[in-house]
């Protein structure tokens, strides 16, 4: 046991985790973790989750390839796994356990959990992943982050900002040493802004096919259609002033299929936020509950507003975002037109023909 502690606190000592006022526990990036004998990966977010587990296998293999791993689940639990597969074996090998479902826990695993973490097995690590989905599991979650069992958490929080998503990406071309232009990692985000999963699959894809610095001109080859086709990405452009760019966007989502109606529905979601915003005082998080909107809305919409927007180019903008709907569902004959006029007003920032 004396060794299982010297153990984890060598370990954790060079994660150099800080504890919060809620966790006396050392908290780990998932991009970097590091063993002891409980880890906790908390946090609803599944891409980071996966990491950090995936590290704390490499770290574990790393000094011995002979490390036993054994997948449980704590919501499908037999009354004695926990101990039978943290034992050691003949052969004394190092053991990791890895946990699933440990928020949908049933009360045979929290009750054998919560004696196990007062006496870790030596030489097992077990990681228990919870979700934060809900709130069942709380006391073994407080037992751990007391400190009981000599454990270690790896927080992985909502990604959901579009500077959060934007810094994920950039820390995936920073682990694995190389350089993305700003540009290109700017299209990147563009094109995967929905779903971190296909984000991080992008980013790998691109870090094992191409050598070098990875520009704007390879994101476009690999993932241009994607980004031509997203209608928020000739939002953005537009509401960024960037005129030309916006129209030669636009262009290219038409030609890929996109659909008018949705085209100018992403329009005005976002004209709709910058004007909610607009003239608001306060943080994000005041103004955010204020107007009913989430912190990293308030964020993006006051990002927007800083590109030149007056109360009377927003007001000119939503006029011709309400035209443009109207003509796009029937009240004219030319719903091109109509979207290009519509494009012209924001990226310009003046009515049409003015």
């Amino acid at each position: 046991m004396a060794a299982a502690s010297a153990r984890s606190g060598g370990r954790t000592a060079r994660a150099g985790g800080n504890s919060s006022a809620k966790t006396k526990i050392p908290q780990q990036s998932w991009r970097n973790p590091q063993p002891a004998p409980i880890v906790l990966v908390s946090g609803p977010e599944e891409v980071c989750a996966e990491r950090g587990i995936g590290a704390i296998r490499d770290y574990l293999k790393a000094e011995d390839p002979s490390v036993e791993v054994t997948d449980i689940r704590a919501d499908d639990y037999t009354a004695g796994t926990l101990l039978a597969v943290t034992s050691p074996s003949l052969f004394g090998e190092p053991r990791l356990v890895r946990v699933a479902g440990v928020e949908k826990c049933s009360d045979a695993f929290l009750d054998e959990a919560l004696k196990y973490i007062e006496a870790p097995q030596e030489g097992a690590t077990l990681v228990l992943r919870h979700t934060g989905a809900t709130v069942r599991g709380k006391k073994l979650l407080d037992a751990i982050r007391s400190g009981v069992g000599g454990g270690a958490e790896v927080p992985c929080p909502a990604i959901k900002r579009d500077a959060e998503r934007h810094d994920f990406a950039a820390g995936e071309f920073k682990a694995a040493g190389r350089a993305i232009a700003p540009k290109a990692l700017q299209a990147l985000t563009s094109a995967f802004a929905d779903d971190l999963t296909e984000l991080a699959g992008a980013c790998q894809q691109l870090l094992a096919d191409v050598d070098g610095d990875i520009t704007a001109e390879v994101v476009a080859r690999y993932y241009g259609g994607r980004v031509e086709t997203n209608a928020f990405t000739v939002a953005d452009t537009a509401i960024a002033g960037q005129y030309g760019e916006a129209l030669v966007a636009l262009r290219h989502a038409l030609a890929s299929g996109a659909d008018p109606v949705p085209m100018v529905a992403a329009f005005a979601m976002k004209m709709r936020t910058m004007a909610r915003v607009a003239g608001q005082r306060g943080s994000s998080r005041d103004i955010a509950m204020r107007v009913g909107m989430k912190d990293w809305q308030v964020d993006r919409a006051r990002r927007d507003l800083q590109t030149g927007w007056s109360p009377r180019s927003l007001g000119a903008a939503i006029q011709a975002i309400a035209r443009a709907d109207a003509e796009v569902k029937g009240a004219s004959r030319d719903p091109i037109f109509a979207l290009e006029r519509m494009v012209t007003v924001v990226a310009t920032r003046r009515p049409f023909g003015a």
